[in-house]
């Protein structure tokens, strides 16, 4: 007999470029999935990385993600933006047309 899964976790960031990243939608269970339904369906990369979601899902809604998990989220931001082929603009202080 296996143990039962912890309920799934999501946590959603915005970042602007500037400052730290916030945490801006988390939940578990239907409210996870449901979060990960939504940015789906509007484009938004979705990353799994369950140890950096329950690490995220401790940080306030709205606010800034501590400086402790700045090289975990860096490294997923960075994996996002390579996906949208953004990173080299990114990395030169470029912005968006």
């Amino acid at each position: 007999m296996s143990a039962p899964r912890p309920p799934r976790i999501a946590v959603a960031l915005e970042y602007d470029g500037h400052g730290a990243p916030r945490v801006t939608a988390k939940g578990r269970g239907e409210l996870a999935d449901r979060i990960v339904e939504t940015g789906r369906e509007h484009g938004v990369a979705v990353e799994e990385n369950v140890v950096l979601a329950q690490a995220l899902s401790a940080v306030e809604l709205d606010d800034e993600i501590p400086e402790e998990l700045y090289r975990a989220t860096a490294q997923v931001i960075a994996f996002v933006l390579s996906l949208r082929g953004e990173l080299d603009r990114v990395r030169r202080g470029g912005r968006r047309s």
